[in-house]
């Protein structure tokens, strides 16, 4: 299968190689997919949907889709989210929420061999008591790096805090 590796490459690099495709192959068989839609007979790109549960706040729930491309190196940009609250959040769970304007990465999946990675953020507006989930790609294609942004208001849990007045 890699032929071209056999003469001129040291064993560590194979090896390296040769765990990379291994572990593409096992990313094709997670848990936490619920949903795969081939983009059609002659391609061997599919659309995957993905579950994620924030760790910190359990009463949120995304779905990720974004393109899986088995043969290729690297997988498209294209990514999009959706998060709703599917259960309790409170106020103890929003205490352990990071409050800087950069939020913090709260999952990362490989896209690529070459380094690509897609991210989601976790970011609080404070002002309208909002979490906001951003998905994006750390690498740019063709002149933007691909995003998608969710919401969940904690209008209507236990969290919620009503604004206060500025005097």
């Amino acid at each position: 299968m890699f032929a071209f590796l056999k003469s001129s490459t040291s064993k560590p690099l194979r090896a390296l190689v040769a765990a990379s495709v291994f572990g593409f192959a096992l990313a094709g068989c997670s848990d936490d997919e619920v949903g795969d839609v081939s983009l059609g007979l002659f391609t061997t790109k599919d659309i995957k949907i993905q579950i994620f549960n924030d760790p910190e706040v359990s009463g949120v729930t995304c779905h990720i889709s974004h393109v899986k491309a088995d043969l290729d190196f690297s997988d498209p940009s294209d990514m999009g989210i959706s998060c709703r609250q599917t259960g309790e959040i409170t106020p103890e769970m929003i205490a352990n929420v990071d409050r800087s304007k950069s939020g913090e990465v709260v999952f990362t999946a490989s896209k690529s061999i070459l380094f690509k990675s897609m991210k989601i953020r976790r970011i609080f507006d404070s002002k309208n008591q909002t979490l906001m989930y951003l998905s994006y790609s750390t690498k740019e294609t063709q002149g933007s790096h691909k995003h998608s942004l969710s919401t969940v208001p904690l209008w209507g849990t236990k969290a919620w805090q009503a604004p206060t007045e500025d005097k």
